[in-house]
């Protein structure tokens, strides 16, 4: 159970559960067939003004997360399903940036964690 954060352009695992990748845009160079998705929710993503304000910035990480969060606040018809699955399975958050410690796919790993932490599962 729980959520983890994987490149897509890893190897999928047994272990990754359900596979979700999280990008607006299809990643380069990943053949769809070969993917192992279980679903592309580009709707999760953050909005394309974001994503260019933001740039993997480093120093914009903390505003960034902040500017996502909300963002995701208007999209809980979306993530919810996410954090439902990540309840009771194991749910990996697929992305493609090269950036593994400040990416909107770690913000929205944190962003779930803290939804179920403080509203636990359905």
């Amino acid at each position: 159970m729980g959520i983890v954060v994987k490149r897509i352009y890893a190897p999928a695992s047994p272990g990754d559960g359900y596979r979700v990748l999280v990008d607006r845009l299809w990643p380069r160079g990943v053949r769809k067939e070969d993917a192992a998705l279980d679903a592309w929710l580009r709707e999760v993503a953050p909005s394309p003004a974001l994503r260019r304000w933001f740039g993997h910035d480093p120093v914009r990480w903390e505003a960034f997360r902040h500017r996502y969060a909300a963002e995701l606040d208007a999209l809980a018809d979306h993530w919810r399903p996410l954090a439902d699955r990540a309840a009771h399975h194991r749910l990996t958050l697929l992305y493609a940036a090269r950036d593994e410690e400040h990416n909107h796919a770690v913000a929205l790993k944190s962003y779930l964690d803290n939804w179920l932490r403080t509203h636990g599962p359905r």
